[in-house]
């Protein structure tokens, strides 16, 4: 095949594949990440041992909390996107979980005072308020977060005027961190790391982009086919292209008073 009809080809099958939920499977074999220094889902299951109550926060489709092999008998799932909705409730409903539409910025939960002893959040908004009233005391808040930096070297090669939507320092380690003391949290496990992203076509990134608009806010292909043009020759070249996730890990537990 041709540069020109390959590079055309991997853009519109990109812009035409399906993404709902949380599923990322379509870029399998397109892009793959180094794993971080700790296995989020094992530190979940640890805490599910002595946990009666738990809450997954921002479930997305519910893809993450469906596959635990156990989960205490009262779980439940917010999710404030409203397509993720039907999809979570489908999935997670046949496993005994309600699925409650809860608000972008994690305000206002719909549960009762120290009604869970963990609560768990992949990569979704919270709000330190709420986790403290929702939270039983000695209650644990165990997240993933995404940091400032993540994948910007995307932003630096395709538009470099334009920062991502939570790329301001309000969303760094120590920003976050120093907000949950100032909540009240006793910090049991605080870290963060880079971790190597690649992508091994154009698609893959054109589809990343779809998934995640807040990478670059704005990002128009059709707009932006010569700088796309550009990545996709330096991959073709290169074999891949690189960038770096941004994680932050956080184990925190509300006083037990």
């Amino acid at each position: 095949m041709k540069d020109d009809d390959r590079f055309n080809a991997l853009i519109t099958e990109a812009q035409q594949a399906h993404f709902s939920g949380w599923d990322f499977s379509w870029l399998a074999g397109r892009s793959q990440s180094t794993s971080p220094p700790w296995d989020f889902r094992q530190l979940v299951m640890d805490y599910i041992d002595y946990s009666e109550a738990m809450l997954d926060m921002e479930t997305g489709g519910g893809e993450f909390l469906s596959q635990l092999p156990k989960r205490p008998l009262l779980t439940c799932a917010t999710e404030n996107y409203p397509p993720n909705i039907p999809i979570a409730k489908a999935r997670l409903g046949n496993l005994g979980i309600r699925v409650y539409q809860s608000e972008e910025d994690g305000n206002d939960l719909p549960f009762g005072n120290h009604h869970f002893d963990l609560v768990i959040n992949r990569h979704g908004a919270y709000d330190c308020g709420e986790l403290m009233r929702v939270l039983r005391p000695g209650g644990y808040f165990l997240t993933q977060q995404v940091g400032p930096a993540n994948e910007i070297a995307l932003n630096e090669f395709l538009a470099s005027h334009i920062t991502p939507t939570y790329g301001g320092t309000e969303f760094g380690f120590g920003a976050l961190l120093t907000e949950f003391k100032q909540a009240g949290f006793s910090v049991i496990r605080a870290e963060a790391a880079g971790i190597a992203k690649e992508y091994f076509d154009i698609g893959a990134i054109v589809y990343y982009l779809k998934a995640i608009p807040w990478q670059i806010p704005g990002f128009d292909c059709e707009e932006n086919l010569p700088i796309l043009r550009k990545l996709h020759e330096k991959i073709e070249e290169e074999g891949k292209f690189t960038s770096m996730e941004e994680r932050f890990l956080f184990i925190l537990q509300k006083p037990d008073q």
